[in-house]
C-alpha cells in the first residue's frame, strides 16, 4: 500500500474534519446523498475539490469523479477488500 502524506495544519478550517490533516490521499470517505464509500485519489486544496473512487475498487472500472471537499460527511476506515 503507498504512503500518503497527510494534508498540513493550515488547511485546517471550522475544525471541519474535511479540511484538517485527516484527509489524504488514500483515506476512505461517505458523502453526502450517497450510501456508498469512496476512496481520495488527489486532492486539489486550493480549489477546494478532490477526486474519489468507489470502494472496494472494481479492477475493470475508472471512474473517478471531482468532488466539493464540503461535500464529504466522513472520513471511515478502509477495509482491504477488492472487487473484481
Amino acid at each position: 500500500m503507498m504512503h500518503s502524506k497527510l494534508l498540513d495544519k493550515k488547511y485546517r478550517k471550522n475544525n471541519n474534519l474535511i479540511c484538517s490533516e485527516n484527509l489524504y490521499k488514500g483515506a476512505c470517505v461517505n458523502i453526502k446523498n450517497s450510501n456508498k464509500t469512496f476512496q481520495v485519489i488527489g486532492i486539489n486544496l486550493d480549489k477546494k475539490i478532490c477526486w474519489v473512487r468507489e470502494w472496494p475498487f472494481a479492477s475493470n472500472s475508472k471512474k473517478t469523479f471531482a468532488l466539493e471537499i464540503s461535500k464529504i460527511t466522513l472520513q471511515i476506515f478502509c477495509s482491504n477488500q477488492s472487487s473484481e
